[in-house]
């Protein structure tokens, strides 16, 4: 059975407007009978492997859950615990899996938030 793949937009989207009208013989004046459609496409997309994304995202998942735990085991608090972490993550045309950083200047991207809660 062939690996099954998702499509990731790896550019904004655009929009696209298409235009069609006519006018016919008898109109007087500008009265055009013309529709306008406006579509989103994206500029670039890549096909990934899941496969290949469910091998990344496990990577990335354990790399943060060991860095808090060392994180917190190293701050040793005596008084709070960390409960929920948040974080904004992309994913990219080759299935790598990134973390936005503070003042990342993403120009309207969007990306994946995961939020991680404490076991109980």
């Amino acid at each position: 059975m062939p690996d099954e793949s998702i499509r990731i937009i790896t550019d904004e989207i655009q929009n696209v407007s298409e235009t069609s009208g006519e006018k016919a013989a008898w109109d007087i004046g500008s009265n055009w009978n013309i529709e306008v459609k406006t579509k989103a496409l994206p500029k670039n997309a890549a096909d990934v492997s899941i496969s290949k994304l469910e091998q990344e995202m496990t990577r990335f998942m354990q790399d943060i859950d060991g860095l808090f735990s060392r994180a917190e085991k190293q701050a040793d608090m005596k008084y709070m615990q960390l409960d929920e972490i948040e974080l904004a993550v992309e994913i990219n045309g080759e299935g790598q899996v990134s973390l936005f950083g503070a003042g990342a200047k993403i120009g309207g991207k969007q990306g994946i938030t995961l939020r991680f809660k404490r076991r109980a």
